[in-house]
This record gives structure tokens, C-alpha cells and sequence, in this order.
């Protein structure tokens, strides 16, 4: 029987001096291990299946029955890691609050389990007759928001 702790040694091996990271390892009732990899330009077809061929080899008749994905964690997909907040920095991000608000904005910094956006909110400034919009950092938990992803520009 493959356990989760297996898989993820032997993906934590072959990241070793890749500048891929592991975002997750999933096992469905399926009988399907997802795993999920990312790197800051992108996730290569190329390395998704050497990667898949490498667990092949290390678990061999151990895999069985178990059918084996690897691929990126998606770029509309929440993130999962902090590394994933790491490689957007200075792009545009959705924060859902746990009430249920969403909060556009560019992801700014990351700090551990922290982060901060800016976003640009109305109010009004002195000696100006309508309210202007002004730069304002907000600062989050990744524990106490529900989700933040990447926002796709088409411009």
C-alpha cells in the first residue's frame, strides 16, 4: 500500500536541485494520485512526465492499480503554497475573505504566512472637491483568508 509520506519523499528527491516545488499530493478514492508541481516560469510537459517516469521507477509494482498524474497546479487555482505567493509578487490577485468579500489587488510582499496587496480605494482628500483613488496596502494571514489566486489580464 503507497502512503502519501512515500511519494512525497521520492517527488522531494527529485525536486532537489530543480526549481520546481511541490504545491500538493492528492489521493482520490479512485485509485489516483494527482500531484501537483509549479515553478516561476511555468511547468514543462517535458518535466511533468520525467517526473511521473521517475515515481514509476522508484515505486514500481508498489503503484499497482494506482494511476499517476503529475501535473501543474493550474494557474486560475487558488493557492496552495507559499512559494505560489512568492512567484506572483507584483502581479494581480483576488483575495476571498472568510465573510465572503472579494479583494482585488497586486500582491505587494510576502512575510512567512503573511502578505499584503494593494488596492486602490475612493476617499476623499483634502483640498480636492471629489473623493480621489489612493493606494492602500492591506495585510492578510494565508490562514485566514478562504483563497487567493492569480487574475489573468487580457488587455
Amino acid at each position: 500500500m503507497i502512503n502519501k509520506e512515500v511519494v512525497k519523499s521520492f517527488v522531494e528527491e527529485w525536486l532537489q536541485g530543480n526549481d520546481y516545488f511541490l504545491v500538493d499530493i492528492m489521493f482520490g478514492a479512485d485509485d489516483r494520485i494527482v500531484i501537483e508541481i509549479d515553478h516561476a516560469d511555468g511547468v514543462w510537459i517535458e518535466d511533468c512526465a520525467e517526473l511521473s517516469r521517475f515515481l514509476q521507477e522508484k515505486l514500481g509494482d508498489e503503484l499497482g492499480d494506482y494511476e499517476l498524474e503529475v501535473g501543474s497546479a493550474g494557474i486560475g487555482q487558488p493557492f496552495k503554497v507559499e512559494q505560489q505567493y512568492k512567484n506572483h509578487i507584483g502581479d494581480d490577485v483576488e483575495v476571498l475573505q472568510q465573510d465572503g468579500i472579494k479583494q482585488k489587488g497586486v500582491l505587494k510582499a510576502v512575510d512567512g504566512r503573511q502578505f499584503t496587496i494593494t488596492v486602490q480605494e475612493k476617499q476623499q482628500v483634502e483640498g480636492k472637491k471629489r473623493p480621489v483613488m489612493v493606494d492602500i496596502d492591506k495585510s492578510y494571514s494565508m490562514d485566514e483568508v478562504k483563497s487567493v489566486k492569480y487574475l489573468l489580464a487580457f488587455k
